[in-house]
């Protein structure tokens, strides 16, 4: 199942509407149409937005699981929350960007 396919399953499974989603989001509906019908991506911090709402893990909206409820980190890892840096977000968008490439190139084969 794609990303735009999970997410529109999340939003049926919540009975929220695109417009309402979208106002929540602090998007516009057509942005967040583009989502669903896999013309747009969204960026890593809308991804994440994304994930909360739904309360499941951005693994699952990316089709990497089929496990919905996010792992804690602080649970596998012993992580502590805490802010990210500058250079983590980068490279977390960086990963994020060659994991969509990724998946764009074995649609593709």
């Amino acid at each position: 199942m794609e990303f735009k396919d999970r997410l529109k399953l999340c939003r049926n499974n919540k009975k929220i509407t695109q417009e309402k989603l979208a106002e929540k989001l602090g998007i516009k509906r057509p942005t967040y149409a583009k989502y669903e019908t896999g013309e747009n991506l969204p960026d890593i911090t809308m991804l994440n937005k994304l994930a909360d709402f739904f309360e499941v893990s951005t693994d699952y909206l990316l089709g990497r699981t089929d496990q919905t409820t996010p792992i804690s980190f602080a649970a596998k890892d012993g992580y502590s929350k805490r802010e990210k840096t500058d250079d983590e977000t980068e490279r977390l968008q960086k990963k994020f960007n060659e994991f969509l490439k990724w998946q764009k190139q074995q649609k593709n084969d």
